[in-house]
């Protein structure tokens, strides 16, 4: 995506922090990395090298960096995964590689929607991930970028609402049986935003079985009062839409939503057309808040 090169966020820690109130060998024993017998042998190393607990049981081969940096995510309250669960898509690199460099710029971004949008007491909580066309990464961005507010200790909820080519049940590996469409037309309701198995506070309503009439069904006033409701049970709320410039359902959920991150893609993205997509979105009484370039 954007290409700075970044260093790790987690760096290796003294045994004795206690940031999540544990010891990292608690936590490494807890796993079953260590036994009680191994933790000792790692003390008595620890001691006479003066190394961090850790790194001490890293050169004694009882834990991989891989082991190491789980333990400190769980002791930091910084939830990944760390091969991600199967079926998830490598898309979802946030969740399964969060100290790639990548994952890095997406944080800035998260910290520039912080600082420069975020805000609930004015009804800043919900944003529109839009793209002028298609294959521009709009579906990954959303994906992403709803795994690192999550990780932050944001209730997060990501809403797919591209009924033409919805993506975040295969990015995810849920079941779309029921979703965004089923909550529109009556037949379910917030309940079927499912919660991401390893990532606490992060759940993902999908877009569901398609319907023929996508943008009447996103115009109407249902389409509002769920995300009225989901304002009251989130911190963040993310929409995935389709392409502003070919479909005007992206308008309609703008301008529900009241803000919307522009995503284009590097040497793919017209000038002309996101040009145009501005324009179709600030006629929509949308604010777009920032645009993003993709080149991942």
């Amino acid at each position: 995506m954007l290409v700075k090169p970044t260093d790790n966020v987690l760096p290796m820690e003294a045994a004795s922090a206690r940031a999540g109130g544990r010891h990292i060998g608690a936590i490494l024993m807890d796993e079953g990395k260590l036994s009680a017998t191994d933790a000792e042998q790692v003390l008595k190393r620890q001691r006479e090298l003066g190394w961090r607990f850790g790194e001490a049981a890293i050169e004694l081969n009882f834990i991989t960096d891989a082991d190491l940096q789980q333990a400190l995510a769980k002791q930091y309250e910084f939830p990944y995964l760390v091969s991600g669960p199967d079926g998830v898509s490598k898309e979802l690199i946030a969740a399964w590689d969060p100290f790639h460099a990548v994952v890095e710029e997406l944080r800035a971004v998260r910290t520039q929607l912080l600082v420069r949008w975020f805000n609930p007491g004015a009804g800043r909580r919900t944003l529109a991930i839009t793209s002028p066309g298609a294959r521009e990464g709009r579906s990954f961005i959303a994906a992403n970028l709803a795994v690192v507010f999550s990780q932050l200790g944001q209730r997060t909820l990501l809403i797919d609402a591209d009924f033409r080519a919805p993506r975040q049940q295969t990015i995810f590996n849920i079941s779309d049986r029921f979703g965004l469409s089923s909550a529109l037309s009556g037949r379910s309701d917030l309940s079927a935003a499912a919660p991401v198995a390893g990532l606490t506070g992060l759940a993902v309503l999908p877009a569901g079985p398609l319907p023929p009439n996508p943008l009447e069904l996103l115009s109407r006033g249902a389409f509002a009062a769920l995300l009225a409701r989901a304002q009251a049970e989130y911190d963040m709320i993310l929409i995935d839409t389709p392409p502003v410039t070919q479909y005007a359902d992206a308008s309609a959920i703008t301008f529900r939503a009241g803000d919307a991150l522009m995503i284009s893609r590097k040497d793919h993205t017209r000038l002309a057309d996101t040009e145009q997509a501005m324009r179709e979105l600030s006629d929509a009484s949308a604010r777009v808040v920032g645009s993003l370039m993709n080149s991942y």
